[in-house]
């Protein structure tokens, strides 16, 4: 009850309601698949003792995709942090640096081997043994043979550690390969270019509320997020009618353009929640802003998809 009433005086400090926070599980709670009795248990989830620590790993990246889970809302980052998960290592937000900042990040492993969850950014240069690219002294590739096999789960965030992503292109020289494809652990994906943070948070809480992560495709994304394809969620859609495509105005954002599938949209081939859950606190998505998905949250996406501005 402490932990609960501490941190709804935080969000009333940042002038959100607990209307508005319960708006935010009732969402969280439709992106994950439940029903609205969830509602409740999740604001718990929020506020629960239970505290899994976290070791975020970050390699052959742009740091975009740490930079969208910042942009969570509803929880903001530092509740993310400090009410529902113990973030103990994560360069870009912690404060030490150097040899201190490896010794939180052996700590919490050698306390916590098989309790926490390893989140790994970006993917993993393979070729001469790693040599491109290095954190205190060790490849990515020695870092995350040492880390990731002792961990509970190894949850993969953005394409480039799911699949490989932009590093992983052709002609790839780097031998960058995804997390799972490097040193063999089974992981988590959420895929994206960067991908939705609410995909990474409705995790997390699915950990919280069941003890276990979701369950996953055959490309070990999330079900919940990743169960259907853009298209099929778009209502800008057009559908084949007598040999030539036919665009259904049922709605207002259909009236505002027609499907972009003509000009290069991936959508009928990417599996994402984009249009149930969008982007910067709901506002929008690259296909609501005119432009045609490019398919960022499937494998291989840059070499299989592109052009990006040609039809399927």
């Amino acid at each position: 009850m402490k932990r609960e009433k501490g941190f709804e005086e935080r969000l009333e400090k940042r002038g959100v309601s607990r209307r508005d926070f319960m708006k935010y599980c009732t969402l969280l709670s439709a992106t994950m698949g439940l029903s609205s009795s969830f509602v409740p248990r999740i604001a718990e989830a929020f506020t629960s003792a239970k505290r899994p620590p976290v070791v975020w790993l970050s390699f052959a990246e742009c740091t975009g995709c740490a930079e969208a889970t910042l942009r969570t809302t509803y929880p903001w980052i530092d509740e993310l942090l400090l009410d529902i998960i113990s973030l103990d290592y994560q360069e870009t937000l912690m404060a030490p640096s150097g040899e201190a900042a490896e010794k939180s990040l052996h700590d919490t492993i050698a306390k916590n081997e098989g309790k926490f969850i390893c989140v790994v950014d970006g993917s993993i240069p393979t070729a001469e043994n790693g040599v491109y690219g290095m954190i205190g002294g060790k490849t990515f590739l020695e870092i995350a043979k040492e880390v990731c096999p002792k961990a509970l789960a190894t949850i993969c965030i953005g394409t480039c550690a799911s699949y490989g992503g932009i590093p992983a292109a052709a002609p790839n020289p780097t031998g960058a390969k995804s997390v799972k494809d490097a040193i063999g652990v089974s992981t988590l994906n959420i895929p994206g270019c960067p991908p939705n943070p609410i995909n990474f948070v409705g995790t997390i809480v699915n950990y919280l509320l069941f003890g276990k992560l979701p369950d996953l495709d055959d490309k070990g994304r999330p079900l919940f997020a990743y169960g259907k394809t853009i298209h099929d969620q778009c209502p800008r859609r057009s559908h084949f009618e007598n040999g030539e495509f036919v665009t259904s105005f049922d709605s207002e954002e259909a009236r505002l353009g027609y499907c972009l599938y003509q000009v290069g949209c991936k959508g009928p081939e990417t599996y994402n929640n984009c249009p149930a859950v969008k982007f910067n606190e709901g506002t929008s998505w690259p296909v609501q802003a005119g432009h045609p998905c490019i398919g960022c949250s499937e494998p291989d996406f840059w070499d299989k998809l592109s052009p990006f501005y040609k039809s399927l």
